[in-house]
């Protein structure tokens, strides 16, 4: 078994609940404030504010839980690859929501192969490659995944070089819910594949990172 650090999709149910939530504190203060102009100026305005309040809080609150269970639908992707990844040969080692730069990187995987900027995503419909872009269900995402787990990979080699290390970091796109028609493919240097391929794909006898460079590598990682 490969060795874990970090956990997978808590960041992504912390930024969730976070962003999806919001709202409706914001609200409750409004209509805590509304409140005391009921009790203390007109009550009439007063009344009517807390109403509205209470109506806004409705809205922000029912908004507020869809958005985060997008996100945590996220995470259970995370956590579906991570399991994956874990049963990768204890010449691994898996870093879940692996901080580089700006960004937490679902999973960065570090082995004899190099290194490895994985990005999850749990998408329901079919994920097609059609004239160099990523589509589901034949139409284009609001973001981009290619262009973000790109960006990431960037990062995690910045990130590594600052600690000391340099070195080439492949990124792979995974899809959680294996709904990637072609299963596995290359794009714009990244590797796109479903999360049920991942594991034969890291069954290689190919070195690109020594023991004694690795033990290196793992140990600059786990301070970061």
């Amino acid at each position: 078994m490969a060795e874990i650090h970090g956990v997978a999709g808590e960041w992504a149910r912390v930024k969730g609940t976070v962003a999806g939530l919001w709202p409706m504190f914001l609200g409750t203060f409004a209509a805590g404030f509304t409140l005391s102009v009921a009790c203390f100026r007109s009550v009439g305005w007063g009344a009517t504010l807390f109403a509205v309040s209470l109506i806004g809080i409705g809205i922000a609150l029912y908004r507020g839980l869809r958005h985060v269970e997008r996100f945590f639908k996220g995470a259970r992707g995370e956590e579906r690859v991570a399991g994956i990844l874990h049963a990768l040969s204890d010449r691994y080692h898996v870093f879940n929501d692996f901080i580089a730069g700006s960004s937490h990187v679902d999973h960065v995987v570090v082995g004899p192969a190099g290194v490895f900027a994985v990005e999850t995503k749990n998408w329901k419909g079919v994920v097609t490659i059609e004239e160099g872009r990523i589509l589901i269900d034949g139409q284009l995402p609001t973001r981009s995944p290619l262009d973000q787990v790109l960006r990431e990979a960037r990062q995690v080699k910045t990130a590594l070089a600052r600690s000391g290390w340099t070195g080439p970091v492949t990124p792979i796109l995974a899809f959680a819910s294996d709904t990637f028609k072609a299963h596995i493919a290359e794009l714009q240097g990244a590797v796109v594949i479903n999360a049920s391929d991942l594991a034969k794909s890291f069954e290689t006898d190919r070195v690109v990172i020594p023991p004694t460079e690795l033990e290196r590598l793992v140990s600059l990682m786990a301070n970061t």
